[in-house]
Order: structure tokens, then sequence, then C-alpha cells
């Protein structure tokens, strides 16, 4: 199905089933821990349809998990078509290594941070902006899952700074977050500092998934979109770029003690 027709089907049929389980607005919102103006709004279409909401829907509709995998169809369905060989690596990866040096990348963004990168394309409507913000909070669900990939990030310093006085408070609650994901026994942050310079990690982002085959997949994104890597020579470069990136990092404690500088030196 088609992401945007597919999500308005499921709407319909939630309504359905509610209404078939003897339910209105009110009473549905109430066993699902949601107000009746919510269901409302998430029925009509006026409110992004997102993961909590469909897995607070099957468990008062008793549908195991139906709802859940229709949406998970749906988005997928909507995501460009370089990005779903990417999505499906991700989900099936037993370990991810990210290179970012100008944005927080976005399986570790904040709610606010996600939505001002999203709103930088000018073209979006609102609605298309809260689309795209909810699929790309639901990709982070990878992470909460009882036995999430190892996950090794590698920043450079100035995505920490990149920020103005109207964009600070964000950054701040941003930082604080990568200080909070870097607790985690399978997440690490590293810092590539300021004064480092040139490396071969300027030429541009990547990431890179490896199955539980112990085969990778990476993932390069530009300005036209992205593509999936998969062809044996061309991983070979991304991995030798990897390991260089990563050596001009500091140390997992280093660059917590970095970041909170960071955040010290704006309050």
């Amino acid at each position: 199905m088609e992401g945007e027709r597919g999500t308005d089907l499921i709407r319909a049929q939630l309504r359905r089933m509610r209404i078939a389980a003897g339910l209105n607005q009110e009473e549905f919102g109430r066993r699902a821990a949601y107000s009746g103006s919510l269901v409302s709004s998430v029925e009509t279409g006026t409110r992004p349809l997102d993961l909590p909401y469909v897995k607070r829907a099957d468990e008062v509709l008793g549908t195991d998990g139906l709802f859940e995998s229709l949406l998970n169809l749906a988005e997928l369905a909507g995501q460009p078509s370089w990005f779903r060989p990417w999505l499906d690596a991700e989900r099936a990866a037993d370990q991810l290594r990210c290179y970012q040096p100008t944005l927080v990348p976005g399986l570790l963004q904040t709610e606010a941070y996600a939505r001002a990168v999203i709103r930088c394309d000018d073209k979006l409507t609102d609605a298309q902006v809260e689309k795209r913000l909810a699929a790309r909070m639901d990709r982070q669900s990878i992470l909460a899952r009882e036995e999430p990939p190892q996950f090794v990030v590698v920043l450079d310093e100035i995505v920490l700074r990149r920020v103005d006085e109207g964009f600070q408070r964000v950054m701040v609650e941003q930082i604080h977050h990568l200080i909070e994901l870097a607790e985690r026994p399978t997440l690490s942050v590293h810092i590539v500092p300021a004064d480092i310079g040139m490396h071969v990690g300027l030429t541009g982002p990547f990431i890179l998934a490896r199955g539980a085959d112990g085969g990778w997949v990476g993932n390069l994104e530009n300005q036209l979109g992205g593509a999936v890597v998969d062809k044996d020579e061309t991983l070979a470069t991304l991995l030798s770029r990897w390991e260089t990136v990563r050596n001009e990092a500091l140390s997992r404690r280093q660059s917590t003690e970095l970041m909170k500088e960071v955040v010290k030196s704006w309050t």
C-alpha cells in the first residue's frame, strides 16, 4: 500500500473496529490513556498516526499487533525507494556504525531537534513535517529493543556547537540526550575535536549496518536523497574510512566530558 493512502485505510479500520467494539471516542480514549479529542483527531487525520497510538489501540481492541504491523508497512511504503532497503538493513542489524560531520544522526535526535531539522525543507507542509517526524521517532524504537544493536557514533565537534540564541535550548536538550544515551552499554558516542582539522570523514556522512550473517550494508545521504551500498569493494572503502574517523575521535569518557563542557559554556 502507498504510505499516505495506507495510513488513511488504517484510520478508517481503527474507527470501524472501535465502533464494532461498542466504544465511543471518549470510552476508547479512556481505555487507551488518551483524550477523546485526540482519538477524534487521529481518526479524522488532523493528528499523525504514530506507533504508540496504534500499540495502545491493539491492546484495547485485542488485535494482537495488527495495527502496529499495518503502520510499519504503510510507513515503509511511504519512504523513498532508495531508503527502503536501508530501513530493512537497519532493523535487522546487530551492529551499527555511524559518522556524521554536520548533524546529530536521526536515530539519536530528540523530537525538538528532529522537527527543526525537518523544517529546514521549506517545501513541506506542517502535516508533512509531523508525518516525517513521527516516522523518524518510530525508527528509534530499534534502540529500545530487548536486544538492541551495538551502536557506535562518531560526530564532529561542530555538530555540538552549531547553535544560535533561538536554538540553544533545543541543543542543550539534545546534548543531554546524547550524554544519557552514551551511558547505555550498547551505545557509545565519540567526538572528533575541532582542532583535528582536515580528515577523510569530512567528505560526507555515512552509516554501516552489520546483519546477523556478518555482512555489512552502507548508507550514504546527500542533498537529493541517498544510496544504499552493498558492493564488497565500496563497503571495504567505507569500513576503512570508519576506522580512520574513529581513530581521530576522543574516547567515550573524554567525549562525554566535552559534551558537558559545551553545555556548561552556554549556561
